[in-house]
């Protein structure tokens, strides 16, 4: 039997309605399949509906229109408080600020989901988190607070924090942005090897059409449309 996807998106919208009362569509006739392993590029300008697209994805929004499934359940049928259990769970966000907590150290920071994890991630939180550390290299580093880690380190605390529950999904959302182009292709490779050794779809979305193209799967959202790029094909 072959399982289901881990995400199924079809035809899905999102609309919002303005003070004024008119009606302004975020997302138009979505369609979009995310299977374990998969690495999706989906490259957009601002104002394109990233963001609408990620939150959607994330389990953070919901749809206007349209059907979409997590791992073959319709998404109605999943409530506002297990939608919040499978994100702790089930999927990791990576963000292009990092969103680390300055008063804590790396291991703290990666340790954070295992607080609401299960009973046996709780107390293994400190090794568990270390061990993601050190398999992204920062071994070393696991007591640095992030004021005193450079940019390409606390996006590589990011991402062992995203990895630290080995979640089905992770959703980078413009993950090198704030990096220089030698970190951010740094951290990237970081990224999708660690997805490939922990099994995890990847869903990168960005402006970058560089960062949009190493991946496996690619698209183009424009004006609230996602359009798939030829297999092979450059991304512009």
């Amino acid at each position: 039997m072959t399982e289901a996807p881990l995400i199924e998106l079809a035809g899905v919208a999102r609309a919002a309605r303005l003070p004024d009362d008119s009606v302004l569509t975020i997302l138009s006739r979505v369609d979009l399949t995310v299977r374990a392993g998969d690495h999706l590029g989906i490259v957009g300008r601002s104002g394109s509906g990233k963001s609408t697209l990620l939150n959607i994805l994330g389990l953070l929004d919901r749809p206007t229109a349209g059907t979409m499934r997590w791992c073959g359940e319709p998404i109605e049928r999943i409530s506002a408080r297990r939608a919040a259990r499978i994100r702790g769970r089930d999927i990791g966000f990576v963000f292009q600020q990092f969103n680390l907590l300055p008063d804590r150290t790396a291991r703290e920071n990666v340790a954070a989901p295992l607080l609401y994890g299960t009973a046996g991630e709780f107390r293994r939180r400190n090794a568990l988190a270390a061990e993601v550390l050190e398999r992204l290299g920062l071994g070393h580093r696991i007591d640095a607070q992030p004021k005193n880690l450079s940019g390409g380190e606390q996006q590589r605390v990011a991402i062992a924090r995203a990895l630290v529950r080995r979640p089905r999904v992770i959703l980078a959302d413009e993950p090198t942005g704030a990096l220089d182009i030698d970190t951010g292709r740094a951290v990237m490779d970081l990224l999708q090897q660690a997805a490939q050794e922990f099994g995890t779809a990847l869903v990168t979305i960005t402006h970058d059409p560089a960062i949009a193209a190493r991946a496996d799967h690619r698209f183009r959202l424009d004006a609230g449309r996602l359009v798939p790029e030829a297999q092979g094909s450059a991304v512009r």
